[in-house]
C-alpha cells in the first residue's frame, strides 16, 4: 500500500498546481511491486534513482522527460502511440518492454539517450516500437542495440574485445552525404580507391572506447542492388574517419543473404576512430579484361562436393597463361600460392602452418587474394568469402 500512496500524493499535487507535467523536485520513490503510469511529461530536477517498481508512460499523446537529473527506472513499459521524447538521459536497471511508440531522441546529441543499464534489458522491439534516436548500455561486451527510424527496426549488434564502460549507438535513414539530422557531412564522393560506391540510404552512429566488431543488415530499401556492379560478395563495411575525413574499409568478418536482403559482421575495429558506418562496395577495375568478367572482384567459395563453386574459378584465366594466385587470411598469412593457376583451389592451403592440416581445409571466412595476369600486365585484388 505504501507505494500506492507515493503516486496518489504525485498525482494529487500535480493537480492542485494546474501543471502540466509531473514535477519531481523532492524524494519520489516506486518501491517494490508499485506501479507509476504518465500521461503528461516529466520533468525530473532531483535524484531518482530509489525505483523498484513499474513506470509505464501511456496514452496517445508525445510524453516528454527533461530536467537537470537524469532519471533511473527499474521497469519501463512504453504503450504511447505517440511515442517518448528524451530531452535528458534516462536509466532503466532492469526490463524496457516496448508495446506501442518509439523512445525518441536527438540525433545531433549523443548524450541524450535511453541507457540499458550494467543487468538491463529489453523485449517486444518491432517496426512500431523501438529506439529512434540514441540508445546506450553499461559494462557489456555483447548487446545488440534496438535502434531504428520511424518506420523500420535496423538494430546494431556489437561484440567487443572488452566490457565497455559506455556504448551509444543510433541510426539514421538518411544520406551520410546530408543528414539533416545532424547538420554535418558525411561526403560518400570522399574515399580511398579501395571503395567503389559508398550507400546513401542510411548509417548508424556507434560510439565505444573499446575495439569491437558490429553486424549490420540491409533489406530491399537499403536499395544495394541499385548501386552499379554490386554484387552480394562485394559488399563491405565502411566507416567515416575521424582524421582523414573520408570513407576507409573496415572490413568484413562473415556475410550472409544476397544482394536485396542480408546481413555483414566487421572486422574487429575502434569505434571512436569512426564517425559514421555504412555499406560499401569493392570497386570493378576498368580495364578491357575486367569488364569482360564482371564477376572480377569477390568470390564465394562452398567446397563441399555439390558441384557448386566447389572450386575458385576466375573466368578466362586462359588469356594469360602466365599468372599467379595468391591467397591471403585476414591477418596477412599466406595460405595458398599458385603459379599458372587454373581452377584449382577448394579451400585446402598449399603453403605456410596451414597446409600441416590440409586434410581438415582452411577455416570458414574471408580472405584476401592477389592475381596477377603477367601476358596482360594485369593485377587484380579482392575478397573470397570461404563457406564451410
Amino acid at each position: 500500500m505504501k507505494s500506492y500512496l507515493h503516486l496518489f500524493l504525485m498525482l494529487f499535487g500535480a493537480t492542485i498546481n494546474a501543471q502540466n507535467a509531473l514535477y519531481n523536485s523532492g524524494n519520489i520513490q516506486v518501491h517494490s511491486n508499485g506501479q507509476i503510469g504518465f500521461h503528461t511529461n516529466f520533468i525530473n530536477d532531483t535524484s531518482f534513482d530509489q525505483s523498484e517498481g513499474l513506470a509505464g508512460f501511456y496514452g496517445n499523446s508525445q510524453i516528454a522527460i527533461s530536467g537537470s537529473i537524469p532519471p533511473e527506472f527499474w521497469d519501463v513499459e512504453l504503450m504511447n502511440t505517440a511515442g517518448l521524447f528524451l530531452q535528458n538521459q534516462v536509466n532503466v536497471q532492469n526490463n524496457t518492454n516496448f508495446i506501442d511508440g518509439d523512445v525518441v531522441s536527438p540525433l545531433n546529441d549523443s548524450n541524450v539517450y535511453l541507457n540499458f543499464m550494467d543487468s538491463g534489458f529489453f523485449n517486444g522491439e518491432q517496426n512500431a516500437a523501438k529506439v529512434t534516436g540514441f540508445a546506450a548500455i553499461n559494462n557489456r561486451d555483447f548487446f545488440s542495440f534496438p535502434v531504428g527510424d520511424a518506420a523500420q527496426l535496423r538494430p546494431l549488434i556489437m561484440n567487443s574485445q572488452g566490457s565497455t564502460a559506455l556504448a551509444v549507438c543510433a541510426y539514421l535513414f538518411e544520406n551520410p552525404y546530408n543528414p539533416l539530422s545532424l547538420g554535418t557531412s558525411f561526403n560518400t564522393t570522399t574515399k580511398i580507391p579501395e571503395i567503389g560506391t559508398v550507400n546513401d540510404k542510411e548509417f548508424w552512429i556507434f560510439e565505444s572506447e573499446i575495439p569491437a566488431s558490429v553486424t549490420i543488415s540491409w533489406n530491399q530499401r537499403s536499395d544495394l542492388a541499385s548501386i552499379p556492379n554490386a554484387t552480394f560478395e562485394s559488399i563491405i563495411v565502411v566507416g567515416w574517419s575521424k582524421t582523414t575525413n573520408r570513407w576507409e574499409i573496415i572490413g568484413n568478418e562473415a556475410q550472409g543473404g544476397d544482394i536485396n536482403d542480408g546481413f555483414i559482421t566487421s572486422t574487429i575495429f575502434n569505434p571512436m576512430e569512426f564517425s559514421a558506418i555504412t555499406f560499401g562496395t569493392v570497386p570493378l577495375p576498368t580495364d578491357t579484361f575486367a569488364v569482360n568478367n564482371p564477376t572480377l572482384g569477390n568470390y564465394f567459395l562452398s567446397p563441399n562436393g555439390d558441384g557448386t563453386n566447389d572450386f575458385l574459378v576466375i573466368d578466362n584465366m586462359n588469356e594469360s597463361p602466365n599468372n599467379s594466385l595468391r591467397i591471403f587470411n585476414r591477418f596477412g598469412q599466406k595460405v595458398y600460392e599458385k603459379i599458372n593457376y587454373v581452377d584449382e583451389f577448394n579451400g585446402l592451403s598449399n603453403t605456410g602452418k596451414f597446409y600441416l592440416s590440409q586434410d581438415i581445409g582452411l577455416p570458414e571466412g574471408i580472405y584476401y587474394y592477389f592475381v596477377t595476369l603477367d601476358d596482360l600486365e594485369l593485377e587484380y585484388t579482392g575478397f573470397l568469402f570461404l563457406d564451410r
